[in-house]
């Protein structure tokens, strides 16, 4: 059996212009993971991340933390939803006064009602965001991954770094669960979390989902993100 573990990128730079872009505590999020394998001696075979800046970038933090020299292969598959397009495909007449500031807690709050409607009429097929896939190639894009590494790397240790959307819907696929569930999922991961897949030539098995175990100190309890 080998071990796949999926992590989603640290935090972005939610409310910016340029979204695709880790903070300062994002990078130190990812460092902080790396450190904590390498003081575990944790190894991996393979890397796959997908081509956003944030996951290069949190790929980058985990290896320098724990001093690995691993070329990742790059899985375009892997990338997230936008999620900009999603709500304006339920918003076609978005404006300031609907969702207000993202730094409030109410635009906060609206951007994320707005999203979860979103997401679900994507995934029933209702509506078709602006430059997405239909959700029947996101999904295949992710579950080709998981394939890969299945035909690949039996036995081995594998990572992929990721996003909450493509980390929720490997979960949801593996387990069979309802789009409802598969949001909620999403909707709940935290940033550098750690979710762990057993696998062998014929299959994947959930282990742990959304685990923070390099942040589970009181020292790094302000370190703890969602968006």
């Amino acid at each position: 059996m080998g071990i796949l573990y999926l992590v989603r990128h640290g935090q972005a730079s939610f409310g910016a212009d340029d979204y695709d872009q880790l903070s300062a505590l994002g990078q130190r999020q990812s460092e902080r993971l790396g450190r904590y394998w390498a003081e575990r001696g944790l190894r991996f075979g393979a890397v796959l991340t997908g081509s956003l800046k944030r996951h290069a970038q949190t790929w980058a933090g985990i290896a320098s933390g724990a001093g690995l020299d691993i070329e990742p292969l790059v899985w375009p598959g892997l990338n997230e939803y936008d999620s900009e397009a999603v709500i304006r495909a339920v918003l076609p007449c978005r404006s300031g006064a609907v969702l207000g500031d993202p730094h409030s807690p109410e635009g906060y709050r609206a951007h994320f009602r707005l999203l979860r409607d979103g997401l679900a009429q994507w995934m029933a097929g209702t509506v078709s965001p602006q430059g997405m896939p239909e959700y029947t190639d996101f999904v295949h894009g992710i579950t080709s991954a998981l394939d890969h590494v299945r035909a690949n790397h039996k036995g081995q240790n594998v990572l992929i770094v990721s996003s909450g959307g493509p980390i929720a819907t490997a979960v949801g696929h593996v387990l069979g669960l309802s789009p409802d569930a598969t949001i909620d999922l999403n909707m709940r991961i935290r940033n550098s979390a750690v979710t762990e897949f057993q696998f062998s030539a014929r299959r994947h098995t959930l282990l742990t989902y959304n685990t923070l175990p390099h942040l589970d100190s009181p020292d790094h309890r302000d370190w703890i993100t969602y968006a």
